[in-house]
């Protein structure tokens, strides 16, 4: 469970109970007054050691883990090279509000309705597509490297499973997503599950930097052996930390709702097969 402020790993028994927990906090960054940042590097060396401590505490190794789940804070955006893993800089975070001056462009220019159609959200600095926009604007070299297909954009549930596959390209690092957490970056048509073509050319956005999309529960891979000392472990769910919650506190008829509380409040309701 990766959040805005720390890193968490529980370890269930089969019967659903919780067998150990371990939680780390982590820096926040504010270089700017209204820009929020976060170190991707250490998220994931929190995420991971938190994930051996709940080994430890539980008495268990990895080889007897049947699956991991990942659930994650949503939108927050980053971009990392292929080839080493390295960030292009700090991740994004979803309340960082830099990306409203294009949000107020697209306003003017008449694309609200277009965007809401295709992806169901509103035009706001909330989501990932301006962030992205303007790492690819600002950060040097980004743009050329992204063009040459270098470069891989995530939320923090594919920079988890990137680096949980080997951290690298040639270590056969798998670069994907689940459609919770792509539907909230701006740039996902929800209508027909894929990457939107006109909304990646709105943003201007290389389809190379794009992960591919899964259902939340699916075997995404399994872990690299590096990760937990020679150990495969199916990664088999990731979902967006609110819609996990949904699931988690068992809103499984429609019109259920719920909410929960974290560093924001978030209302949540399962609404069937209706749009």
């Amino acid at each position: 469970d990766q959040g805005t402020s720390s890193s968490r790993s529980i370890v269930f028994t089969e019967a659903g109970e919780m067998l150990a927990i371990a939680q780390q906090e982590f820096h926040q960054h504010f270089p700017r007054p209204g820009w929020v940042e976060h170190d991707a590097m250490e998220i994931w060396r929190s995420q991971l050691a938190t994930a051996r401590e709940a080994l430890s505490k539980a008495g268990i190794t990895a080889e007897q883990v049947h699956a991991i789940g990942i659930t994650n804070q949503r939108e927050t955006t980053l971009v990392w090279h292929r080839d080493t893993g390295e960030p292009l800089g700090h991740a994004i975070v979803w309340q960082d509000r830099r990306g409203e001056a294009l949000c107020q462009q697209l306003r003017e220019q008449g694309h609200e309705a277009l965007i809401r159609e295709r992806t169901g959200l509103v035009v706001d600095a909330y989501f990932s597509a301006t962030k992205l926009a303007w790492i690819l604007a600002n950060v040097p070299g980004a743009r050329d490297l992204a063009n040459q297909g270098k470069l891989a954009f995530g939320t923090i549930d594919s920079w988890l499973l990137w680096q949980l596959t080997g951290g690298t390209a040639a270590q056969g690092a798998l670069h994907a997503t689940d459609a919770s957490n792509a539907s909230r970056t701006m740039l996902f048509n929800i209508g027909t599950q894929t990457w939107d073509d006109e909304l990646l050319a709105l943003f201007d956005i290389p389809r190379s930097l794009l992960p591919e999309v899964h259902p939340s529960s699916h075997v995404f891979a399994h872990t690299h052996h590096s990760v937990f000392g020679g150990a495969r472990v199916p990664i088999a769910a990731m979902a967006g930390d609110q819609q996990s919650a949904l699931f988690g506190q068992a809103c499984f008829t429609p019109g259920l709702a719920k909410n929960t509380y974290g560093t924001g409040c978030f209302l949540l309701t399962h609404t069937g097969g209706r749009r």
